[in-house]
């Protein structure tokens, strides 16, 4: 017995084999030699394995065949056989098993076309309750599968919606902080233009003072500190520009994403409430060849899962961004506020010094005199021992020299060849050694003395330097614009 909803095979869709011991039916063998010429004389006894050959005789007469075959005509008279109803009183075509046995295959092909025919009918009737349940479990399955894809639409419409009200939100805050951005790159420009006057004026000291001292370069990374600050807060502006573009991009997509599945949504909830008896249902011939579908399960939630993933992704950097700039507002502020405050420093150290700088100089140039003497000194004691070290480096190549001269096997290298060699290499990298030092030295020297030429050319503009800083600079940098304004509050 075949389960449900297999492929039935039936014996009675088979040809019928053929019995080995069946032999046709009497009608058939009559019809056999009708319209046929038939045998010459028997020449030789015919036996059966059922009948003695000592019965059968060969006929003398022969009979005309006319009434039986027309084409007996073209048959001399001598060759024809006796007429029907003496061949049947001659030859007997079956015995009585043979009759039996015709009997008993009629009865067993009765019993088997009745057999098959029962199998047909009780398989059809399975066929058609296998089928019925078949296509009421393939309806179920169809229904299960709309159900299910009712609820997945319903979970990424959820996701969709949830992520399109975060992404509205999250651009309405970026707008928000974008603006305080721009009043706050305003506010940098009044600390600015103070920062390079003082320069300018610092520009007009004279000699050595014209030098990039700790106001200078204060000053310099004032100056660079503010342009920092402003070039940051133009990229982060920037930055806020582009990332409002991406978030509407964003928000676009998931709004159209939004609007094709609440379309799908009704489409599939309908299809999945239809059943055998709702209104609507009709035929529509060959729409299961139509092929529409651009897309698979997987893409299709690959899709929109990306759709949000980038919105998240988006939003993230969004987020980020917002905070990056608070965090840079505050920054910022407090960078060129605590610059501010080191180039005031700086100029107040910096007068300080200039006021005793006369006397410290004096106090180095004479350093400086007594380290260009010790220096020269250590010069010549390096040119000394350089000389001493040559005449070893002459004897030992000396000596190497008239050992090249022995012969033949003689020119050994033996452990005084090798000692030789090592030692010139040794004396030699030792005068090496003492030549770098020795230009080291020079370099030391020469570099003492013009630290003596600055020494003495920079107490000639001291009074200068000191007028140009206190009187000038300083006067301009009493006032600078407070914390709040610069991190655009006001």
């Amino acid at each position: 017995m075949e389960p449900p909803g297999s492929t039935l095979t039936a014996t009675y869709a088979h040809p019928k084999p053929t019995p080995t011991n069946f032999l046709p039916a009497v009608g058939t063998l009559a019809s056999s030699y009708r319209d046929r010429f038939p045998h010459n004389n028997v020449t030789h006894p015919l036996s059966l394995p059922w009948r003695p050959s000592t019965y059968y005789k060969v006929a003398s007469n022969s009979p005309t065949l006319g009434p039986y075959c027309t084409r007996s005509q073209k048959v001399c008279d001598n060759t024809m056989l006796p007429f029907v109803s003496n061949r049947t009183t001659l030859f007997t075509r079956y015995t009585p098993d043979d009759w039996y046995r015709s009997n008993l295959t009629n009865y067993l092909e009765s019993d088997t076309s009745r057999h098959n025919s029962e199998r047909l009918r009780v398989d059809t009737s399975r066929l058609i309750q296998d089928k019925y349940q078949h296509t009421r479990k393939t309806q179920a399955d169809s229904t299960q599968n709309l159900g299910e894809r009712v609820n997945d639409i319903g979970f990424w419409i959820s996701e969709i919606t949830h992520e399109l009200d975060a992404m509205i939100g999250e651009t309405n805050a970026l707008t928000d902080v974008k603006k305080k951005l721009e009043r706050a790159l305003m506010e940098t420009e009044a600390p600015l233009q103070v920062a390079r006057e003082c320069l300018f004026h610092r520009e007009k000291r004279m000699g050595i003072d014209l030098v990039h001292d700790d106001v200078e370069t204060q000053l310099l990374t004032e100056v660079d500190t503010i342009l920092c600050c402003e070039e940051r807060m133009k990229l982060h502006l920037d930055k806020a520009i582009a990332q409002l573009a991406a978030n509407r991009a964003s928000q676009h997509e998931l709004e159209k994403d939004l609007s094709d599945k609440q379309a799908a949504y009704r489409i599939d909830d309908k299809c999945h409430h239809l059943r055998n008896t709702s209104d609507g249902v009709s035929y529509f011939r060959g729409v299961e060849r139509v092929d529409a579908t651009v897309s698979v399960p997987e893409s299709w939630a690959k899709f929109t899962d990306d759709n949000v993933l980038h919105s998240q992704s988006t939003r993230a950097a969004s987020s980020k961004l917002r905070d990056d700039i608070h965090n840079l507002l505050v920054v910022t502020a407090n960078e060129m506020w605590n610059q501010f405050n080191k180039v005031n420093l700086s100029f107040t150290n910096r007068i300080a010094e200039t006021a005793d700088a006369k006397n410290k100089i004096q106090i180095h140039l004479a350093k400086t005199l007594q380290e260009i003497f010790q220096t020269e000194m250590t010069i010549e004691s390096i040119k000394k021992a350089i000389k001493d070290k040559s005449t070893f480096l002459k004897v030992a190549q000396t000596r190497l020299d008239e050992r090249t001269r022995r012969s033949n096997i003689e020119l050994c290298r033996d452990m005084a060849q090798l000692r030789l060699v090592n030692e010139v290499y040794e004396v030699d990298d030792t005068i090496q050694t003492l030549q770098q030092r020795l230009r080291e030295a020079e370099d030391t020297l020469q570099s003492l003395v013009h630290t003596k030429a600055t020494l003495e050319h920079d107490l000639a503009v001291k009074a200068n330097s000191l007028y140009i800083d206190q009187e000038k600079c300083m006067s301009m940098r009493k006032t600078f614009p407070n914390t709040l304004r610069l991190v655009g509050f006001c």
